[in-house]
């Protein structure tokens, strides 16, 4: 047998950036000089503000997920209402939508550990049903204006009903943070900042691990968590968070 000398080549590991927290200072220079960070994590205010800028948004229950919960964008464009269960306030990731090139692939998430169930908070809940409420009322509108409207049981659909490509939500929302005059963070820096927050407000890394879905829980742990600079104050003056 020929042996193989490549299988003895060990490759350096690759350096994950670290996710920074936008700071005053940080905006500041990002200002100043357009710079800024790879990975990036607003603020409990900075994201208030977004979510208060896009209130009136037909996605607004898309972002909310993500950002508090830590859905993925696939899992967000592929989630559909049979996976949601209102009254006892939980959602099931079943599903996810992503791309290859342009094209959109359907299938199961990408992990065991990322099929799992959120649990839903009472304003979420609230949320998700206005959300279901304003989607049908469109439906309405649209069917009886004689227009094609598909009933497709997707959560998050475009105006004929069919659910949106993933690529769609990534412009949309670079938009909206644009509009809203906040400094930039990519779709997925949104999940930094749900584990950020749940880890802010002492959530163990157990429980925001189920939560994001992640096999590895050093994953969570190093990746997905960073300190917010309240939680260094206040663990510098011996507070609780």
């Amino acid at each position: 047998m020929n042996d193989n000398p490549a299988r003895r080549v060990e490759l350096p590991a690759r350096d994950r950036p670290q996710a920074l927290v936008w700071t005053e200072a940080r905006v500041s220079e990002w200002r100043a000089t357009g710079e800024r960070p790879v990975v990036a994590v607003w603020t409990p205010a900075q994201l208030a503000s977004f979510l208060d800028y896009v209130r009136g948004d037909s996605l607004y229950a898309l972002w909310w997920l993500v950002a508090l919960r830590g859905l993925r964008r696939g899992e967000a464009a592929g989630l559909r209402w049979v996976d949601i269960d209102l009254h006892d306030g939980q959602l099931s990731v079943v599903r996810q939508r992503t791309t290859a090139g342009y094209d959109v692939h359907e299938g199961p998430p990408k992990t065991a550990a990322s099929r799992r169930t959120v649990a839903l908070d009472t304003h979420t809940v609230q949320v998700l049903r206005q959300h279901r409420a304003r989607q049908r009322e469109r439906r309405g509108r649209r069917v009886g204006a004689g227009k094609v409207c598909h009933d497709s049981g997707y959560v998050f659909i475009s105006p004929d009903g069919l659910p949106l490509h993933p690529g769609y939500l990534t412009q949309r929302f670079r938009l909206l943070v644009d509009r809203a005059g906040l400094p930039p963070i990519r779709l997925h820096d949104l999940r930094h900042g749900a584990a950020t927050l749940a880890h802010a407000a002492g959530a163990d890394m157990k429980t925001i691990q189920d939560q994001l879905g992640h096999a590895n829980i050093r994953l969570t742990a190093d990746i997905y968590t960073q300190v917010l600079p309240t939680t260094q104050r206040n663990a510098a003056e011996g507070r609780s968070p």
